[in-house]
């Protein structure tokens, strides 16, 4: 069976990139699986936010942030696909491309959909691209939605 992989953000086009990823997988008998990547600064961010709140006794551990990455996508699921179509919620944390990698090679996924980033030159050659990135190193289709 074949296997799709729609990577998950907090974005009105990475949502109707989830949408046209269902249909399509629906349509051809895939599974879905929905990936959110919390990226390391975003997981240090938030650790040290709450290490700051006075008397709060609890910390944020990589587990954490893995199950909140993976209930991410598992919500973004619940409000797009409206229960007409089954996918399964998976959370990583690291680098976005090379999660997004990783996890397509290992959930054995042979086409993955991105919501691309609007990105000057400039940005592009400083800080690289994450989807210029997959299309190239991802062996399988990649089909990309842009705000």
């Amino acid at each position: 069976m074949k296997r799709a992989l729609a990577v998950v953000e907090a974005s009105e086009s990475a949502k109707e990139l989830v949408r046209e990823a269902g249909e399509l997988a629906a349509g051809v008998g895939a599974e879905l699986v929905l990936l959110h990547v919390t990226t390391n600064e975003e997981y240090e961010d938030t650790r040290t936010s709450l290490e700051g709140i006075p008397n709060l006794e609890t910390s944020y551990t990589a587990g954490q942030a893995l199950e909140g990455a993976r209930q991410f996508a598992q919500d973004i699921g619940r409000e797009v696909l409206d229960g007409d179509v089954e996918y399964e919620a998976v959370g990583r944390i690291g680098d976005e491309r090379d999660q997004i990698l990783d996890a397509a090679t290992e959930l054995d996924c042979d086409h993955v959909f991105l919501a691309g980033r609007k990105r000057s030159p400039t940005g592009k050659a400083l800080f690289g691209d994450r989807t210029q990135s997959v299309i190239l190193d991802f062996d399988g289709a990649v089909t990309v939605v842009t705000e």
